[in-house]
């Protein structure tokens, strides 16, 4: 049986991008564990489960699995774990990852262990992306380096802060991941006229956002050969 560890943020996952990939690895039977940085309870974003954002449907689905996944709810803390022990590591987005999965050493190990190595791949998806700005290759340079990817745009984002950067709750946006991410040399392209973006670069797959997390994970199932029929 295949095995994944989900890397979750204590201050903020967006739910359709950690449930999507959730449920559909759980139905292609791959057996998950679910980590955080400290250990701590996932958090789910509330924006992403108010039905005038997402939808009805999409609302309660995410948060009857918030509330009820044990995974979710008394998680790995991440530091206890070998991510050379899985054969994937998922990075669900949301906001709150830029102020602890992103910036978390042990979740950078995890993706370069991932990426670098010969046994496992990653995905990750949206907000999430941006980890991969601060995340050096064993040899120090960038892991993101010439590598074709996906994420979470400026154009998005601009509709989302304020003009100081300020988030609806009213936490700063310590940085926009578009930016950081083709600083350090990526070759980014969201594909804003596609109705969905998922890139694949060797072992690294990403998903620009919400709409793209499903397909991100039926195609990350692909990379990692993977049937699944849902």
């Amino acid at each position: 049986m295949s095995t994944a560890l989900f890397i979750v943020s204590e201050h903020g996952y967006w739910g359709e991008e950690c449930i999507e990939p959730l449920t559909t690895f759980d139905d292609a039977g791959v057996e998950i564990t679910v980590a955080t940085p400290s250990g701590g309870p996932a958090v789910l974003d509330e924006r992403s489960v108010d039905p005038e954002e997402v939808g009805k449907e999409t609302a309660e689905r995410v948060r009857e699995i918030h509330e009820n996944d044990e995974r979710l709810n008394d998680p790995e803390p991440l530091a206890a774990l070998d991510p050379a022990s899985f054969d994937a590591i998922v990075f669900p987005g949301g906001h709150g990852a830029d102020w602890d999965v992103n910036q978390d050493t042990h979740a950078r190990a995890a993706l370069r262990e991932a990426v670098e190595g010969d046994d496992a791949k990653a995905l990750v998806v949206c907000h999430t992306v941006g980890i991969l700005a601060f995340t050096r290759d064993s040899d120090g340079g960038y892991l993101v380096d010439g590598r074709s990817i996906t994420g979470f745009p400026n154009e998005w984002e601009a509709g989302i802060v304020d003009d100081h950067d300020r988030m609806p709750d009213g936490r700063k946006l310590p940085y926009w991941v578009e930016d950081e991410v083709k600083a350090v040399g990526a070759d980014w392209d969201a594909e804003l006229d596609s109705e969905t973006s998922v890139t694949v670069d060797g072992d690294l797959v990403t998903a620009r956002g919400p709409g793209s997390s499903a397909a991100g994970a039926r195609t990350f199932l692909d990379e990692l050969g993977i049937s699944y029929d849902g």
